[in-house]
């Protein structure tokens, strides 16, 4: 394994969560639905939590969570941009698309995040000793949480657009209802739209 490249996704990583942070705090403030705002809520606790957890491993590695890296800066900008666009959205006077913009911006940065942990999952379970040992314990205390961010964050955005083409939606959505935490379940969720309306 090519720990250079390992260390760049913790960086990466890193800051992906930072900039979770503040996509959540934007996302809050276009939501107008109230169970959405308080999911939204319940994440940014939790990802609040994910970047401690992060800089606990950068430290375990005995690696600078300050260090500036390409990648890194790569991921600050797309965090920015999605804060940008939820900016625009809110400044636009229309708050159900800003809404459904907010959703679909924490799907993207949530795609990044899971993307991430499912690599971390990877170097943890092709690495031996207490190196893999540690990266395991990390990503065991973030992997649900992550799923649900993801999956359930997918859902709000269809059934937010959904309901904004005049089409029925299920709102909450159906992984929400469901309480998904696996990509199959997901799947299954969706599946079960017909049943819910």
């Amino acid at each position: 394994m090519k720990n250079e490249q390992v260390h760049q996704l913790l960086y990466e990583a890193l800051e992906t969560e930072i900039g979770g942070v503040l996509v959540y705090k934007t996302a809050i403030r276009c939501a107008l639905n109230d169970d959405l705002k308080e999911e939204w809520e319940k994440y940014l606790d939790q990802t609040e939590n994910h970047e401690r957890i992060i800089r606990e491993l950068l430290g375990k590695f005995e690696l600078d969570p300050d260090m500036e890296t390409p990648g890194r800066k790569i991921v600050r900008h797309i965090g920015q941009s999605l804060v940008k666009a939820m900016e625009l959205a809110l400044e636009s006077g229309n708050t159900q698309a800003a809404q459904i913009v907010a959703a679909e911006c924490v799907v993207e940065a949530e795609t990044k995040d899971h993307l991430n942990w499912e690599l971390v999952a990877q170097v943890a379970e092709n690495t031996e000793g207490e190196e893999g040992n540690i990266l395991m314990a990390a990503h065991e205390q973030v992997e649900k949480e992550e799923d649900e961010h993801l999956y359930h964050s997918t859902g709000w955005a269809r059934e937010l657009w959904i309901d904004s083409l005049g089409l029925p939606a299920v709102i909450p959505p159906p992984e929400e209802e469901k309480q998904v935490q696996t990509a199959i379940g997901a799947a299954r969720a969706k599946q079960s739209r017909a049943e819910l309306l």
